[in-house]
């Protein structure tokens, strides 16, 4: 029988909470646990073991790159953290650094399955994990806009009183700062968002900056956010050890969607035990597709200054 392992590097605050997340909510054989603070998984692996009576028996240890070699999936979630009054692209000479360390090795030690990655920018550390390991895109896999999806849905829920789990829209581009909500194709309960008299347009905008000065409000509240992307990143791992073809909101791989090539950008994706199966290109109004290719404009300029 094959086993369910999973190689996590980096135990702060989103890595720590996403073990926690995928212990209850997918069934896995082995979490290996990796960190620059050794005796921090060593820690969280005795914590964690606590869980078993409860979700059921899985091996858990701190652990090495080389113990990446058998993992079905590296999930990446170290990296320098965004501090008040920063954006994520502030983080970006910090946090490729981090990641030229991280995914030589794990390679090298004969690691073949799918990438997860979930550091800051996302879509840029996403593009160099797949340059960097040299994988078929669809075993690389970003965050992307997932995060920012849910705040959209829960936003748009305490807005009209709806279930949040009838309300289809998508937050698309950069996350960050040049992100934006598909609005246009957005469906509430099956009707368009715009049939809705309570969402005029000066309530979509302050929505849609509502949605994008989240993270810092909670950043300068708590100091990180990571309960939402931990929940995110296990959805992920569950869609791809149960094969569910589910449709998420991730950093994907353009390959001439909306006339984007050769980076990752949020987008609406299917994930399966492939990775990524397909990525979705939806019918963008005039305005949206020029969002999008501002996004990854945005995106290309600072991919064009790192050299790997």
């Amino acid at each position: 029988m094959s086993t369910r392992k999973v190689f996590l590097v980096g135990d702060g605050r989103v890595g720590s909470t996403f073990a926690n997340d995928l212990l209850q909510n997918v069934k896995i054989d082995e979490l290996i646990i990796s960190d620059v603070v050794k005796k921090v998984p060593e820690g969280d692996a005795l914590d964690l073991e606590d869980l078993a009576p409860f979700v059921g028996q899985c091996k858990i240890r701190a652990g090495e790159y080389a113990d990446a070699k058998d993992a079905d999936i590296a999930v990446i979630t170290a990296g320098a953290a965004r501090k008040p009054g920063e954006t994520r692209l502030d983080l970006v000479d910090k946090n490729v650094k981090i990641l030229k360390s991280i995914i030589p090795p794990i390679v090298e030690s004969g690691f073949k399955g799918i990438f997860v990655v979930s550091a800051n920018p996302v879509d840029i550390l996403t593009t160099l994990t797949q340059k960097l390991s040299g994988f078929p895109k669809n075993r690389v896999i970003g965050t992307g806009t997932s995060l920012d999806t849910a705040r959209l849905r829960v936003a748009l829920s305490h807005k009209t009183g709806i279930n949040v789990n009838q309300i289809d829209a998508y937050v698309l581009g950069e996350h960050g700062d040049t992100s934006f909500e598909n609005f246009d194709e957005a469906l509430i309960a099956h009707k368009p968002i715009k049939s809705y008299e309570e969402l005029n347009q000066a309530t979509l905008d302050e929505l849609e900056t509502e949605v994008r000065q989240k993270g810092g409000k909670i950043i300068a509240n708590k100091g990180a956010t990571f309960y939402g992307v931990a929940m995110c990143l296990t959805q992920i791992v569950k869609a791809i050890f149960e094969n569910q073809s589910r449709v998420m909101a991730l950093s994907a791989p353009m390959e001439g969607e909306y006339g984007i090539n050769n980076l990752y950008l949020g987008n609406p994706c299917v994930i399966n035990a492939n990775g990524i199966a397909d990525v979705i290109e939806l019918h963008l109004s005039d305005e949206e597709k020029a969002k999008m290719k501002y996004s990854a404009q945005k995106m290309q300029e600072v991919l064009n200054g790192i050299n790997l």
